[in-house]
């Protein structure tokens, strides 16, 4: 701490709320040797390591000062790996035993993603969550059945590092959905009036601005259901990363109840959508709206992690977890090799994830049933025009079970 108030524009602060900070925001690691923060060598490699992350125009700070007020501004009752050391001399202060229980109790991470049930690595949850820290905005794709609203919301909990509702907004999109309806408009209000009202994404746009110490999140369930670019308008432009500042704000077509009309989304509300890619009904996604999400591929996972979940916490039968697994990885193959069809209308895992413990000895009668009333009728919407298809394609999920 010495050295950073010496030269605050030339050393990293190292107080407990800036390794917090640091590990816990920008998620990078600050290394420990016994019980001090860092060895003279790992600090001076820290100090490369943000003084490169600075010239990213993306990186949320430029400086080790603003990383120093970031820091105070950011708040978490998690601590770092062998933080056991006492506080630090500039005033550090713990929270209250009710408050660290509390915040302990909410506190949410890539591991809670994984022991909720998700079968990604744990690397390529991470790679998500820094890619829309990043970039801001993004969108899971994939076949039916792959858990893209499942993911949604979990990740943006794994943003925040806190298990809190009050900061996650869910909306559908759908064909009658208007700008009016997401960001502001008239509503009849009784008597034959109306009243300007705001929709979903500007609640959420004055929620993070009234709390920016606070990461929000909008989660947009098939976002390509309607039409993106018009129900955004002109906030479309502001969603990219480098456009959350006031001196990139723009007129709105509806002005608040004070008058004003410029308006412009915080750096730190993010949007999650999800995209049915199999749904031929669906409209292509505006190449406007490409430009200003990461688009990201969930595949079918059925893998170990999947047989050890439906095992261990749904009570699937352990001697019949492979064979279902071979029977929708063929079912799968033979989908995704058929010309009329294609990877994209292949089935997810969570047909075949029980959403609660089977009964003993259920698991036969279980995986009927969601053949015959899940993916039996997916499959004749699949093989409309191909009524056999689909008749063989369902004989075959369960020929000798």
């Amino acid at each position: 701490m010495g050295l950073y108030w010496v030269r605050p524009w030339d050393f990293v602060p190292l107080d407990k709320m800036s390794r917090r900070y640091i590990s816990q925001e920008l998620q990078m690691d600050v290394p420990t040797t016994g019980t001090k923060p860092v060895s003279g060598a790992s600090y001076l490699k820290l100090l490369d390591e943000l003084k490169a992350r600075f010239e990213e125009n993306h990186f949320p700070v430029h400086s080790f000062p603003e990383l120093s007020l970031s820091a105070w501004n950011f708040r978490s009752g998690s601590k770092l790996p062998n933080e056991e050391f006492a506080d630090d001399v500039n005033g550090d202060t713990d929270l209250t035993k009710d408050e660290a229980e509390r915040d302990a109790a909410d506190e949410y991470s890539v591991t809670d993603v994984l022991n909720d049930g998700c079968f990604l690595e744990r690397v390529a949850i991470e790679r998500l969550l820094e890619r829309r820290r990043t970039k801001k905005n993004l969108i899971l794709q994939g076949p039916p059945g792959t858990g893209k609203t499942w993911l949604s919301k979990r990740l943006a909990f794994a943003l925040m590092r806190k298990r809190d509702e009050s900061r996650v907004r869910a909306v559908q999109f759908h064909p009658n959905l208007s700008y009016e309806d997401f960001v502001r408009g008239w509503r009849p209000v009784g008597d034959g009036k109306l009243d300007l009202a705001d929709g979903v994404f500007m609640e959420a746009i004055q929620a993070a601005s009234r709390s920016p110490d606070e990461m929000f999140v909008v989660v947009i369930k098939e976002i390509n259901r309607s039409n993106p670019a018009q129900i955004f308008g002109e906030l479309l432009t502001l969603l990219e990363a480098d456009k959350r500042t006031q001196r990139d704000a723009v007129e709105i077509c509806y002005p608040d109840k004070d008058g004003n009309r410029a308006m412009h989304i915080p750096e730190n509300l993010h949007v999650i959508g999800t995209m049915n890619i199999a749904d031929r009904s669906l409209a292509l996604v505006d190449l406007a709206l490409r430009r200003r999400f990461a688009f990201v591929t969930l595949e079918p996972s059925l893998g170990e992690a999947w047989g050890d979940w439906v095992v261990q916490e749904v009570g699937v039968d352990p001697e019949l977890v492979e064979d279902i697994r071979r029977r929708i990885a063929a079912l799968n193959e033979r989908i995704a090799a058929d010309a009329r069809l294609g990877s994209q209308f292949r089935i997810g895992h969570s047909y075949v994830t029980p959403s609660k413990r089977l009964e003993p000895d259920g698991t036969r009668d279980w995986f009927i049933q969601v053949v015959e009333t899940e993916i039996g009728p997916l499959l004749e919407e699949y093989w409309f025009d191909a009524p056999a298809d689909a008749s063989q394609a369902i004989q075959q999920l369960l020929d000798a079970w």
